[in-house]
Formats: structure tokens, sequence, C-alpha cells
């Protein structure tokens, strides 16, 4: 073990901070255009599979009514 040890600062740990956030917002900037059409098709798909499953509970389930006139 060696007795001089320097003391980690605040302003060190800030700096790393800083360093790692900066290395994550640059990566998240550069991905964002290729998966914002791919987000956007996966959610319009979900929307169509939601509308059909939908569609055919409402078959399956809708009362008929029938009015008969006297």
């Amino acid at each position: 073990m060696a007795d001089d040890t320097t003391r980690i600062t605040r302003d060190d740990i800030e700096q790393g901070f800083r360093d790692v956030s900066g290395e994550i917002t640059g990566q998240a900037q550069s991905a964002a255009p290729k998966l914002i059409p791919a987000a956007v098709g996966v959610s319009l798909l979900l929307l169509f599979i939601a509308y059909l499953l939908g569609k055919r509970v409402g078959t399956t389930k809708s009362t008929v009514v029938e009015i008969r006139r006297i």
C-alpha cells in the first residue's frame, strides 16, 4: 500500500459524471434519427393489431336487438 494516495474531491466526481453523461448524450443523439421511424412503424403496427382484435371481439360479443311492430 502506498501512503501517497490522493483524495478524491467533489470536482473529480463531477468531472467523471460529466464525461459519462456527455458520452451517453452523444450516442443517443446519433441513434435518434434511426430509431424514430422504427418506433413510428412499431406503434402503427400495434395500433392496427389492437384495432383488428377489438373489431373481432366486438362482433363476437355484440347483442342483436330485434324490433317488431305490433
